[in-house]
């Protein structure tokens, strides 16, 4: 059984805020403010989840060796975990073909990922 990880740190990059921006507008526009709001609640619920217990994240070596996976309804947030950081890299939805998309986005995310793990490195507040 694993214990909580208090120490842990959940970030999104750029690039995944701007998906949950994206996420928000289409929802508005197709269902409304209510059905919107509760989408993006579920979404944060689960990035404390994955605060709380990054074990439920899954690799998937055989078309993305190093990234982690963690399914929110239609969407996958797409995580770079390395010691008590989890980095959200992106937001795609599950009707997208998920290798295709990832072989677009690469090297763009590794990147990404280190400028923001140097960043949170200087940070002069790293307390959460």
């Amino acid at each position: 059984m694993s214990r909580p990880n208090r120490d842990l740190r959940v970030e999104l990059t750029l690039r995944a805020l701007e998906d949950l921006r994206e996420i928000e507008q289409f929802s508005i526009k197709e269902w409304g403010r209510k059905h919107a709001d509760k989408y993006l609640d579920d979404i944060a619920s689960a990035l404390d989840r994955l605060r709380e217990n990054p074990e439920i994240l899954r690799l998937e070596p055989d078309f993305a060796p190093g990234l982690y996976f963690y399914r929110v309804k239609k969407h996958v947030l797409v995580c770079d975990y390395q010691d008590d950081l989890v980095i959200i890299l992106a937001v795609i939805h599950t009707s997208m073909d998920l290798p295709a998309r990832l072989q677009e986005m690469e090297p763009r995310l590794a990147v990404e990922s280190q400028l923001l793990r140097a960043k949170l490195r200087s940070s002069p507040t790293n307390d959460q």
